[in-house]
């Protein structure tokens, strides 16, 4: 019998551990849902990690649209809870979509357009469901006559508990609600005093009785209720006629919430866990640092790099080679299907698979009499079927003899390794291992054992092939060391060395691996002291942005004080205000400046082109001789540039130049534009230097295009305010009053 796809799946999670991992995912989920996204893995991915970078409410828990949506094509009647669940998705987008998010979120929230039609149905549902009464006078009339009913039944059940005929056979003096019928608890002989329908019995023996005397008031609620489920199934009515018009967009909203329910499951699933989202990638390399499975409290992380074909994990018994197995079967499971797993996800790289298999348990069982190596056999047979598969066998001898077992499966590996499968195996099977160590596409990785406290470490070394410690765990477990020396002496001196060359190899390794935490932790030390020069660097150009600050704020300072002179007029009171400008500028000394001589004599270093020389002659100063890789050639001496620099000796100097009040017009008449331009430009400069806050320029009327020119100078300078026409007096169109 063929077990269909989904049987698959649970059958995996149930032997690789991850029930209880998958059920509090599942819980995530507004609504049922299959764990597998259908469509662009990476697609998905983008959208899932630009999700994770917000901060968004849970959607709420939402029925399936099937039957909705079929209701709807035929036209029928839904009922307000099916309503509802419609309201309650597009309600959920449009709280996503008012919060003008940017990115691809933001996009794939403006394609929902709502349109006004819905609006109509959804204003009659409240947050919880409720149908908004207010809405409809008749509804609410009705509802209020029903209350006024129910308020005249509890006053006259309350006046019979407190009757004195009556209170003898009351049991007690409540109100209660059987069978949706408001009664009385009373002893037997009641009906002397009370007349009424009995609608229950007690566990004591008293009768639940429905008074006569509220009779007239249950009718009349009856005949309200009636009239008023006739309203609602005209809103019912109504709404799904609305609806049916809405089906495609109801059909486009039903479709992206299953979408976007699988990507916030799997958001807020690694938030509440502290998870990481890994997506598989386009390659079988299998690499996890830092791994956890789910099943395991307080475990030590994995670390593994499963980068070839087989990795073979040998070593002790009860040792975690079975956890290690399903772990790396489990990573490449969660990384299909995108659902969240605790490593480190910078580190780690996890391929993807078509199919991924597990034989773990042992296929022996009474019912389908069959022994334990022949249904190995069964399930390895299976396995030849796949391509592109991530296969994992534990304890792969199982069930046979262990030479036998060990060519069997060698050469079992090899045509499952040339049909595309990746296989990770454990073993206890030295002569196995042996036959595969030295191939290139084997990796070896071994359970580590504490030989001074007996006990398995639950590590890993990478390259070994690691001992049982058959009898070691025996003791432990409880056999006697009488048993577990005879035990070895059967075994052989000759095996015992060769567990012991195998222990030799692991304590080698162990030692690597301690060079290789100090040497990492060298690293460390080294990357900390780098982060505190990064920091420094930080510190010291902070401190350069300071004094940097410092010195423009001086300088601005100068300049104001350089313009208040020229504003001044009076020639005393600019030198006091040059003066005073000068000793606030900074005295600093500045580095000697590097120019190139003007100059050019016989002997000088030059350069032509591209091409270095020497000047061996000069015929004038328009005309040199430069020899040029052993050629002479002759060129103009203005083609030269020359090599030698020279250091000139700090100055500054201050220059101010008062212009008269002339110095406030500028007169473009006459000029083309580029001329105007470059004038006009000297022209604002000199303004700014003299402190004029007004200027007025004439370009007059002529063709326009000075005047065009002009304006659009004025337009892009930066230290324009305003411009805008003269007065009529002052030249009008012709003339512009620029402010500064």
């Amino acid at each position: 019998m063929r077990v269909d796809s989904s049987s698959k799946v649970d059958l995996l999670i149930n032997q690789l551990d991850l029930n209880d991992h998958i059920n509090s995912f599942k819980h995530f989920f507004s609504r049922e849902s299959s764990l597998y996204i259908e469509g662009d893995q990476e697609l998905h991915y983008r959208y899932i990690k630009a999700l994770d970078a917000i901060e968004f409410k849970a959607p709420p828990k939402v029925a399936d649209f099937t039957n909705i949506k079929l209701h709807l094509q035929k036209h029928g009647v839904l009922q307000f809870e099916q309503i509802f669940e419609v309201v309650k998705v597009v309600r959920y987008f449009r709280y996503f979509k008012n919060r003008d998010l940017e990115g691809i979120i933001g996009e794939w929230m403006d394609k929902f357009v709502i349109e006004p039609k819905f609006f109509e149905v959804e204003k009659y549902f409240t947050h919880d469901g409720k149908f908004e009464e207010n809405l409809d006078e008749v509804l609410f009339g009705l509802g209020a006559k029903i209350r006024e009913h129910k308020a005249n039944m509890n006053s006259s059940l309350k006046r019979l508990t407190s009757s004195p005929k009556l209170s003898p056979y009351l049991i007690d003096t409540q109100i209660h609600l059987i069978n949706d019928e408001e009664s009385l608890l009373v002893r037997g002989g009641f009906n002397h005093v009370l007349k009424g329908a009995i609608v229950g019995r007690s566990s004591s023996g008293g009768f639940y009785v429905s008074p006569d005397s509220i009779l007239k008031s249950k009718e009349q609620i009856r005949y309200i209720v009636q009239e008023r489920e006739a309203i609602f199934y005209n809103y019912a009515k109504e709404f799904s006629s609305k609806l049916a018009e809405l089906l495609p967009f109801i059909s486009f909203c039903d479709k992206e919430f299953t979408k976007f329910d699988n990507y916030q499951a799997r958001v807020l699933f690694a938030k509440s866990k502290n998870l990481q989202l890994v997506k598989s990638k386009k390659d079988s390399k299998i690499v996890l640092d830092g791994f956890i499975h789910p099943a395991l409290h307080h475990a030590k992380p994995i670390n593994v790099d499963f980068s070839k074909n087989i990795l073979m994990i040998t070593g002790v018994n009860a040792g975690g080679k079975t956890m290690l197995l399903k772990s790396i079967l489990a990573a490449a499971f969660m990384a299909k299907y995108i659902i969240p797993m605790k490593l480190n996800e910078h580190k780690s790289h996890v391929g993807s698979f078509k199919n991924i298999l597990a034989i773990i348990d042992d296929p022996q069982n009474v019912k389908n009499d069959i022994s334990t190596f022949a249904g190995r056999m069964q399930e390895f047979s299976k396995i030849f079927e796949y391509k592109d598969a991530l296969v994992g066998v534990d304890e792969i001898e199982l069930g046979t003899d262990s030479d036998e077992a060990a060519a069997l499966f060698k050469v079992i590996l090899d045509e499952l390794i040339l049909r595309g499968q990746k296989i990770v195996v454990t073993t206890h099977h030295k002569r196995l291992a042996a036959l595969m160590a030295d191939r290139d596409d084997v990796e070896l990785m071994a359970a580590i054992y504490d030989e001074q406290n007996r006990v398995p470490t639950y590590e890993f070394m990478h390259g070994i092939i690691g001992k049982s410690y058959a009898f070691e765990t025996a003791s432990r477990y409880g056999i006697s060391n009488r048993i577990v020396t005879e035990a070895k002496a059967v075994y052989g001196d000759n095996s015992e060395k060769l567990n012991i060359l195998i222990e030799r190899g692991s304590q080698l390794e162990r030692e690597l691996k301690q060079k290789h935490k100090l040497v990492d932790e060298k690293l460390e030390s080294i990357k900390a002291k780098e982060l505190e020069l990064k920091e420094e660097k930080q510190r010291v150009y902070e401190e350069l942005e300071y004094e940097k600050n410092v010195l423009k704020e001086s300088y601005e300072s100068a300049i104001n004080e350089a313009k208040l002179a020229a504003r001044a007029g009076d020639t005393k009171a600019i030198h006091r205000a040059m003066n005073k400008a000068n000793q606030q500028l900074p005295q600093e000394k500045k580095e000697p400046q590097i120019v190139q001589v003007a100059e050019f004599n016989i002997g000088d270093n030059v350069k032509y082109h591209s091409k270095k020389g020497v000047i061996i002659a000069m015929k004038d100063k328009k005309e040199t001789i430069v020899e040029v890789d052993g050629m002479r050639v002759r060129v103009k001496t203005k083609e030269l540039k020359h090599t030698q620099i020279i250091h000139q000796k700090p100055r500054t100097d201050v220059n101010l130049q008062v212009q008269r009040r002339a110095g406030l017009k500028c007169d473009l008449h006459g000029m083309r534009a580029e001329e105007a331009i470059e004038e006009l430009d000297k022209f604002i400069s000199d303004a700014l230097i003299n402190g004029w806050d007004e200027v007025i320029v004439y370009h007059g009327i002529g063709t326009g295009k000075l005047s065009y020119a002009v304006k659009e100078f004025l337009k892009t300078h930066p230290k324009v305010k305003k411009f805008e026409d003269a007065p009529q007096h002052m030249g009008g169109f012709g003339a512009k009053l620029v402010t500064l």
